[in-house]
């Protein structure tokens, strides 16, 4: 069967069984969507699944989300079918859903792209508002059929589809490797995953642009990464590699960076905000970026990862609403969940903490693109489930007013360390009688003290001392003292909590060496000195060991090799964990980090000086500011 047939029938067939699931639920009598229903004003926020296996029939798994709104105002959303399984190299189609009512309402499932048996995807959709034509840039590469990635290298290749009838129909792809596949592009490319842009300000109006990430590969391993924008000053007929940064990869598996899976705003001045996904880079962070201010052409400076934006290795996506630039991400640093819409009001140059976001969904979530669905409404098509994120692909709609209002300055505590900023006060915590003057009590729900980020609190390799007096009374529950570095079970870390349930305080550091797999050293108490009473808690390492002492009783273990703070976001907390998912309840004070080991005599006095090696130092005894 010729394949230009074998398309129109697997996409009728798809259409068929889609049409008979809408009757079947008509015939239900389950309830309509309330705007169908003849309601007014729909809600600030509303969300409707748009792809799902058991919705519309014919995929394993969806995955991939791209979204964007044509000329005549239609959202397009394109998401990759995944035949067999939620495998990334199987048999693997680009499919589309049209809604002509800003996503109230969505038509039935179509094939854009068949696969055949092979992996098409990536979808990079951008619109040409001059023309109405709606560009679509893809991968190709060989299916697989044993569940397991694209073989290394990777024989990716892109190509490029258009509409010219509002997304109706679609052209036959053509490939685009002789204008945008160097030939030391070898193993990996990508396109988007994520809509494009066309510039509207500037030297370039009407050009078009799209991101990229490749490898190179040189005949034994992977040795560089890039991350480009393709550009097209031609309605989209021909096209060129426009800004690059690369970043080459040791011989031991090692790189600072490899931006990936990029996002990319126009900007009010013109200028192109550019976003990616950092992966197991030494810099901190899993979000990196950058700026174009000559329309693509090139970068101001070269990617910069974003360590105190926190977000798992996952793509995300930007889209400017009013005085907004608005990234669509998980929130949680350890895994793909808690979808959220983080704000920056800077031109991307600073983001918007977790607890100033605005959650989308608590649920497991992943892949996303964002698009302005109608004059008044944002649409958010990401990744999500109850089990896992790529349960479904979900589309929300929302007003900018229901996006978390932009929040003054929090309150602030006193760092006494050279050159820093003073400490972030949250929640409500407020001064109480501490062991040395005042200290801090905190209520166990939102409470907390949170450092800015300066690149004097990642600790590395060195020998460190932190010690921190502490006061409670909790039974149960996980009582968060110290948390520096990020989160789970492989990222580089410091942390120190007490764990009444358990009867212990504990102290924990997990360390990078090299590309070797993250090691974990632990220390426990065999109380966990809940009484109400104040109690001094030392975490020192150095000397090969790792030594946690209670009111001058120690425990030690052998050390970890390597660094504390790498390639994971990164913060510094007292009396919460990092994802904010568990918070201390009763009172903290004097605490204290330094870059080498201190003696018992040097940590016995409240009033010894600053130095170089002093990291952090918070008396905690007192607050100001604040809104």
């Amino acid at each position: 069967m010729p394949s230009n047939l074998r398309l129109r029938l697997r996409s009728r067939l798809r259409f068929l069984s889609a049409s008979v699931v809408a009757l079947l639920v008509a015939a239900s009598g389950a309830a309509l969507p309330a705007h169908a229903a003849g309601a007014d004003e729909p809600p600030p926020f509303e969300q409707q699944v748009l792809f799902k296996a058991s919705q519309d029939p014919g995929y394993a798994c969806y995955r991939i989300p791209a979204v964007v709104r044509t000329k005549a105002g239609t959202l397009l959303a394109f998401a990759e079918g995944r035949t067999h399984d939620c495998s990334d190299a199987g048999d693997i189609d680009i499919v589309v859903k049209r809604s002509e009512d800003g996503g109230r309402t969505w038509g039935p499932l179509r094939v854009v792209n068949e696969g055949a048996g092979d992996t098409h995807g990536n979808p990079a959709p951008v619109v040409d508002l001059r023309t109405g034509r709606i560009l679509l840039a893809e991968t190709y590469n060989t299916g697989r059929t044993d569940g397991k990635n694209c073989s290394v290298p990777c024989d990716r290749t892109p190509h490029l589809q258009y509409s010219d009838d509002d997304g109706r129909t679609w052209s036959a792809p053509r490939d685009l490797g002789d204008e945008i596949l160097p030939t030391d592009w070898n193993s990996w490319y990508a396109t988007g995953p994520v809509h494009g842009v066309q510039l509207t300000r500037g030297r370039h109006p009407g050009r078009l642009v799209f991101t990229v990430n490749a490898e190179t590969w040189n005949g034994s391993r992977v040795t560089a990464n890039h991350a480009a924008l393709m550009v097209s000053d031609d309605g989209g007929d021909h096209w060129r590699v426009g800004a690059k940064d690369s970043w080459p990869i040791a011989d031991d598996g090692t790189f600072r960076q490899k931006p990936s899976e990029m996002t990319l705003a126009e900007l009010p001045d013109g200028s192109l905000y550019v976003s990616g996904r950092e992966q197991d880079g030494t810099d901190l962070g899993h979000r990196t970026h950058t700026w174009s201010r000559d329309g693509g052409d090139s970068f101001t400076r070269p990617f910069t990862a974003i360590p105190d934006l926190y977000t798992p290795q996952v793509q995300g996506s930007v889209l400017r609403a009013g005085k907004r630039l608005l990234l669509a991400c998980p929130g949680d640093p350890d895994r793909r969940r808690t979808m959220t819409i983080r704000s920056s009001y800077d031109g991307g140059r600073t983001w918007d903490s977790f607890d100033r976001s605005t959650v989308v969904t608590t649920d497991w979530s992943g892949y996303s693109d964002l698009v302005r669905a109608t004059g008044d409404r944002v649409g958010l098509l990401y990744e999500g489930g109850a089990v896992d994120a790529r349960d479904e692909i979900r589309f929300a709609r929302f007003t900018e007013d229901w996006l978390t209002p932009r929040r003054g300055a929090d309150p602030t505590t006193d760092d006494r360390a050279r050159g820093a900023r003073d400490a972030s006060v949250l929640g409500g915590a407020s001064p109480t009688a501490g062991r040395f003057g005042g200290a801090l009590g905190l209520d166990g729900r939102d409470d907390a003290v949170r450092l800015p980020y300066s690149d004097r609190l990642p600790l590395g390799t060195k020998d460190f001392t932190a010690s921190l007096w502490f006061r409670y009374s909790a039974t149960t529950g996980e009582q968060p003292l110290l948390w520096m570095g990020g989160i789970g079970t492989t990222q580089p870390q410091v942390w120190l909590r007490a764990e009444p349930a358990s009867n212990r305080v504990t102290g924990l550091i997990t360390a990078r060496d090299g590309a070797a797999a993250p090691r974990t050293a632990v220390v426990r108490t065999t109380s966990a000195y809940n009484d109400g009473a104040w109690h001094h808690a030392v975490l020192r390492r150095g000397g090969g060991q790792l030594t946690l002492s209670v009111d001058g009783t120690s425990v030690s273990a052998a050390d970890v090799p390597g660094s504390v703070s790498r390639n994971s976001p990164f913060g510094v907390h007292i009396g919460e964990r990092m994802d904010s998912r568990a918070h201390f309840t009763g009172a903290i004070d004097e605490v204290r980090v330094e870059g080498r080991v201190l003696s018992d005599g040097e940590l016995s006095d409240p009033s010894a000086p600053v130095t170089p090696d002093t990291v952090l130092w918070l008396p905690m005894d007192r607050v100001r500011g604040g809104h």
